[in-house]
């Protein structure tokens, strides 16, 4: 290695150029790195004169990687990496851990898993800071692959993007049925797929996206050979709830989901059906190394009891048995 050339790259070119690809352009790139937006253009334009390429097309807009761009990024992702690895292995040097871990999670397991994962944080490793980093499902994966999270929390299903991304199942929860309190299905010890798939259903997911089929509730109904009629679909479970209360459907959705919302004026009824369940994960990059903060974060999660609904165990064991 010739150290003397390597002063010729600044830190914060490199950290400029990956924010510029990571966020889709100059201006997102300036508000992530607190920076000005004329700033993060200079320092892109210092590393491509300093590797004689052109890094970005700018006659796009937003900007896009050229091909020498796409082929240098993995290797400047590497080494803000690496350095952050030297950061957190210097702070675990006086036997403390430090560092900062983001975890990027969906808003109803963030509100079951979030206050005891801090809790247990602050008591075994108070100088490790946790970051939220809260969206949708089908957004966790790419939080993962741009290394926007160190660590992800989300179903297994839909499929994830891609195969750099490995997972621990950490709890699985059975579905549930959303009916108004006056709904007759409401005074039912369960439901059961046939009868709801004539109904008007609201399911999770977005109604333009293909990927909704793939969500647990429409993979449920269609192992079983049914068809339902979907009305509607949203990703807020506290939406499913409001729309079930005004009497426009039947809620079909996860249990967690709804055990995080508010359920007046409704009630959930367990599905009986076979394999109507979630499967939840942490999720992590299998082709880079966790750095001892994220480790110690994985762990704890790991730790943490998964959630329980004895009512609906109760209640499913006897027709799961018939």
């Amino acid at each position: 290695m010739d150290l003397a050339q390597i002063y010729r790259y600044r830190l914060d070119w490199i950290a400029s150029f990956v924010a510029v690809a990571q966020y889709g352009g100059f201006s997102a790139a300036a508000g992530a790195l607190y920076r000005s937006q004329p700033r993060i253009s200079i320092y892109v334009a210092e590393l491509e004169r300093a590797l004689g390429v052109k890094l970005f097309d700018r006659s796009m807009h937003p900007a896009v990687l050229t091909p020498e761009g796409r082929a240098i990024l993995p290797h400047a992702l590497e080494m803000l990496e690496q350095l952050q690895a030297l950061a957190d292995e210097a702070s675990a040097a006086d036997g403390v851990m430090h560092g900062e871990v983001r975890l990027g999670i969906y808003p109803s397991a963030s509100a079951f898993l979030i206050p005891e994962l801090l809790v247990q944080l602050g008591r075994v490793h108070p100088h490790v800071k946790l970051v939220l980093r809260e969206g949708a499902t089908k957004e966790l994966d790419s939080m993962l692959l741009n290394g926007d999270a160190d660590l992800a929390i989300r179903p297994v299903l839909p499929p994830v993007m891609g195969d750099k991304l490995a997972r621990a199942v950490l709890w699985r929860e059975p579905l549930v049925a959303v009916v108004g309190a006056s709904h007759p299905m409401a005074r039912e010890p369960f439901a059961q797929l046939g009868e709801l798939a004539g109904m008007d259903l609201i399911t999770i997911g977005e109604d333009e996206d293909r990927t909704s089929s793939q969500f647990e509730t429409n993979l449920a109904f269609d192992q079983a050979g049914l068809t339902p009629h979907v009305s509607f679909r949203t990703n807020q479970p506290q939406t499913l709830v409001a729309l079930v209360r005004r009497g426009l459907g039947t809620g079909v959705t996860n249990c967690l989901a709804m055990t995080t919302s508010n359920l007046d004026g409704v009630r959930l009824v367990p599905i009986a059906d076979a394999h109507c369940q979630r499967e939840v994960a942490m999720w992590w990059r299998s082709d880079h190394p966790r750095s001892p903060a994220t480790s110690a974060v994985h762990d704890l999660v790991s730790a943490i009891a998964p959630p329980r609904w004895s009512w609906i165990e109760n209640v499913l064991q006897p027709a799961s048995a018939e």
